[in-house]
């Protein structure tokens, strides 16, 4: 029985390691490296909450666009020993593509094609699986990193462009096509997801009426280390409910 090849989103060699010092309206990172302090950009809207404390190791990419004014991205955080968490929230996009090219997914086995920023109606979804089998396939992808009592959750902060996509994928499936969401844990300590109606109720609302109504949901670990991110393997979905 032949090994399934490791899908990898390696990082280049010249990543930055420093301790996180601080976040800036959301987007900028202060880090602290040999004594310097050193400036990089997050791509991440949540809350980050967890990993915003003072002296947490963090990975930062070179930014490859010379125009780019920080000139670093964060790409995760060390919380614990072995630990990162990947902050960077392009990942979970680009890791849906090269595991379906390496076969990986079986819930879009048989699609001959992907298109990655689909429009469909007035929203912009991450990816849309056609050709070999009807019907076709949308997906929004969305990045985790908040994890307790190896619970992962999602999101940790209130999302309305959340919200919104959870009521696209449900007009998807009305319509008679398949719809899913492809939630990416880049952290190994999380054993199943909920959404976190704690932080958005109405998000949680929205989660399990889409799931009632045949939305797909699907969620996968990622390791993640200095050398990059590596393509683990799904978790369940919490199917206890409260009253919401």
């Amino acid at each position: 029985m032949s090994q399934k090849e490791v899908v990898k989103l390696v990082f280049p060699k010249d990543m930055l390691v420093g301790h996180f010092l601080q976040r800036v309206r959301r987007f900028s990172v202060a880090l602290e490296c040999n004594g310097e302090v050193v400036w990089a950009h997050s791509n991440n809207s949540g809350s980050m909450l967890g990993l915003t404390k003072k002296g947490m190791p963090v990975l930062a990419s070179a930014a490859n666009k010379a125009w780019r004014k920080l000139k670093f991205t964060q790409e995760a955080v060390l919380v614990a020993e072995d630990n990162w968490v990947g902050v960077n929230t392009g990942v979970p996009n680009r890791m849906l593509q090269a595991a379906y090219e390496k076969g990986q997914l079986s819930f879009a086995r048989g699609y001959q094609k992907l298109k990655r920023e689909a429009k469909f109606g007035a929203s912009r979804l991450d990816a849309h699986f056609y050709g070999g089998v009807a019907p076709s396939l949308w997906v929004e992808c969305k990045n985790v990193t908040l994890v307790e009592d190896g619970i992962a959750y999602f999101p940790d902060a209130a999302s309305e462009r959340g919200r919104k996509h959870l009521k696209t994928l449900m007009d998807i499936v009305q319509l008679g096509e398949r719809a899913g969401m492809f939630y990416l844990v880049q952290r190994m300590d999380a054993k199943c997801f909920a959404p976190c109606d704690v932080i958005d109720l109405e998000y949680a609302r929205l989660f399990w009426k889409a799931l009632d109504m045949g939305v797909e949901v699907y969620v996968y670990l990622a390791k993640v280390d200095p050398t990059g991110i590596s393509f683990a393997h799904q978790i369940p979905v919490i199917t206890d409910r409260f009253e919401l």
